[in-house]
C-alpha cells in the first residue's frame, strides 16, 4: 500500500485530483503553469549552482 501511494504521489496523481475538485478558468491554469515553471525553473539553477559551488 505504501509504494502504491509513494507512486501515486510521484506521477501527481494526489496534484491533479486537487485541481480537478473546482473547475478552473483557462487563463488562471495558464497563470498556474506558467508559475510553476518559474520555480522549477529556479529551483534547477539553484540545484546546479550549489553543484558547481562545492564541485
Amino acid at each position: 500500500m505504501r509504494a502504491l501511494k509513494k507512486k501515486l504521489q510521484r506521477e501527481g496523481v494526489y496534484r491533479e485530483m486537487k485541481l480537478r475538485r473546482h473547475f478552473e478558468k483557462p487563463s488562471e491554469k495558464k497563470k498556474r503553469e506558467r508559475a510553476e515553471a518559474v520555480r522549477r525553473a529556479r529551483k534547477l539553477a539553484r540545484k546546479r549552482a550549489q553543484r558547481e559551488g562545492t564541485d
